[in-house]
């Protein structure tokens, strides 16, 4: 019994570890077309700090946009059970199993057609502009954001919610006071890993919102611009930025998450 679960433990960890191989080596190999003037040019270039503040910009308001709408939905798909409600749950994966690309092209469509038209034309204009990058991203990270919320209300006693309404709590009143503090630490999570999936989102946003620069040029555009241009060593530059970026917010979210654990 004892040899069997070494030989399990020895397998399982050789198995993490090949993970951290496979991510970490990716990330190493970028070294080997490192320059650091390079770096330091594109870090005070106009047009990077541009790509840089318009992608944080864009997915924290995408990402707002997506809690609001997500928080009620994943919180309805918890504790009720309704019309439409499996064919719901089994929607949110569409981000998943449907290429950012798709989804991109399946708004450029809908904005072609005639309601699409008349939204264009008589509220806001979506395509090629700042709110068809929101837009791009929001319908990426909703369905995530949802799932992970659902995980988080899923794992809160119903039993509590019914207490605090004998005291005499309002539904509204209870999830307020009662379910969303509880679910917190989800919640958090989830707002940083959908704000992180938002901030690398590129297949959508090229569709729907192009590559305008200083326009609609968001970071993983810049990167794909760098690429098709052949220029390696400013590629790899932006790729750190990204990088960089987006492994502080996971950083952070555990760190957070951490001590709300400790507590």
């Amino acid at each position: 019994m004892t040899m069997r679960s070494t030989s399990l433990r020895k397998t399982t960890i050789a198995s993490a570890l090949s993970v951290l191989v496979l991510y970490g080596g990716l990330i190493l190999s970028l070294g080997w077309f490192f320059d650091g003037p390079v770096l330091r040019d594109a870090l005070v270039s106009e047009r990077t700090l541009f790509s840089v503040r318009l992608s944080l910009l864009a997915a924290t308001v995408a990402t707002c946009l997506a809690m609001l709408l997500a928080i009620p939905a994943a919180y309805a798909l918890s504790r009720y059970r309704f019309w439409g409600c499996e064919l719901i749950d089994t929607l949110l994966e569409l981000p998943l199993i449907v290429s950012p690309a798709a989804l991109g092209a399946m708004l450029l469509i809908f904005f072609n057609n005639p309601l699409g038209v008349w939204i264009q034309d008589h509220i806001m204009r979506i395509v090629f502009t700042f709110a068809g990058i929101v837009l791009a991203q929001f319908v990426t990270i909703l369905g995530i954001a949802t799932r992970l919320l659902k995980i988080a209300f899923d794992e809160v006693p119903t039993e509590l919610e019914t207490v605090a309404r004998t005291l005499g709590a309002t539904p509204c009143h209870a999830f307020l006071t009662v379910t969303l503090p509880l679910a917190r630490r989800g919640v958090i999570a989830a707002f940083i890993l959908s704000w992180a999936k938002a901030l690398g989102e590129f297949g959508a946003t090229i569709m729907i919102a192009g590559t305008m620069a200083m326009r609609t040029e968001t970071l993983p555009s810049a990167i794909y611009l760098r690429l098709a241009s052949a220029d390696i060593e400013g590629t790899v530059a932006l790729i750190l930025v990204l990088v960089f970026i987006g492994l502080t917010a996971l950083f952070i979210s555990r760190r957070l998450l951490g001590k709300g654990a400790h507590a």
